[in-house]
């Protein structure tokens, strides 16, 4: 199939077929030079693409689970890591919603006095100290009190 008809079936701009390709994630069929053809496994292997891209994974890493000649070799550790990080962002939005819900909806004179409401600002300041440290949780960091944790 060549790069217009794929383009046309998928929705996927030639450009972005031929950066995948660039980049290895597609292997063209036909000869240097010639128009990129693709073979008929090429739907699925931008189906397999779109998936990982959604569950946050980077194209080097799809790339290494797919294969010119072949099913794909998935990487079930990294699977999983990728399925903890989303559980964890999860739960992370969670507690940030009902924070947010509770201050709406607190009868606190002062949102400073509400218990609830510092929690959230703690869980605010740590995640903006996670993002500035980046994801490694091992580090040593300071608490808001000046502690380290």
């Amino acid at each position: 199939m060549d790069i217009s008809e794929v383009s046309r079936r998928t929705g996927i701009p030639s450009s972005t077929l031929r950066f995948y390709a660039q980049k290895g994630l597609l292997h063209s069929v036909g000869a240097k030079g010639e128009r990129r053809r693709f073979g008929p496994d090429v739907l699925n292997q931008l189906a397999l693409i779109a998936l990982g891209q959604a569950a946050g994974l980077s194209l080097e890493d799809i790339r290494a689970m797919l294969s010119p000649h072949g099913p794909p070799n998935v990487d079930r550790q990294l699977l999983l890591d990728k399925a903890d990080e989303i559980d964890a962002t999860i739960r992370r939005l969670k507690a940030m919603s009902r924070g947010l819900r509770h201050a709406a909806a607190c009868p606190a004179p002062h949102h400073v006095e509400c218990p609830s409401f510092r929690k959230l600002l703690q869980a605010a300041a740590d995640g903006a100290l996670e993002k500035r440290w980046g994801t490694d949780q091992r580090r040593v960091r300071p608490s808001a009190r000046g502690r380290a944790d």
